[in-house]
């Protein structure tokens, strides 16, 4: 089967449409323009991506989703502006749960961490937890090892 990339369309247009990728590995960056590019990935990589919108009156939308791109055949969700789609580890919108899961991964990132290369499990307790209006569990370094050794005996 040949691998199918996935990719990201991301706008920016100042204080009106913000989308970034928080963290993650494309294999391609393309600049469509002055405000569209175009980032591939490959399958079974793991990214963030957050989108903002406002207008006159304030923020509009504010989401954050963590994804798992798939390998062909595999099912997967839709996901604005992902193609073809990918798995949902995490789907959140409205800025205070945003900003918690923003705050988890700063906390990954500050134990020397690849936010894209820890355990998928962990992000979709990370959302379930903001979801249900509950504390987030810290990740650690031994929950990390076991992830480790987990994906080594699936490999």
């Amino acid at each position: 089967m040949t691998a199918v990339l996935a990719q990201v369309e991301l706008t920016w247009i100042e204080k009106r449409i913000e989308q970034w990728l928080r963290f993650g590995h494309p294999v391609e960056d393309r600049i469509l323009d002055r405000r569209r590019r175009l980032m591939r990935f490959a399958p079974g990589s793991v990214f963030a991506f957050v989108r903002w919108t406002a207008n006159d009156y304030g923020t509009v939308i504010s989401c954050l989703d963590i994804v798992r791109t798939v390998n062909a055949g595999e099912p997967f969700q839709a996901i604005p502006f992902v193609r073809p789609g990918a798995e949902s580890l995490l789907a959140l919108s409205g800025w205070p749960k945003v900003r918690r899961a923003l705050e988890a991964i700063d906390g990954i990132e500050a134990m020397v961490l690849d936010p894209s290369a820890i355990s998928p499990d962990y992000w979709r307790q990370v959302g379930a937890r903001i979801a249900a209006g509950q504390r987030v569990s810290p990740y650690t370094r031994e929950r990390h090892e076991a992830w480790l050794a987990r994906r080594s005996l699936l490999s």
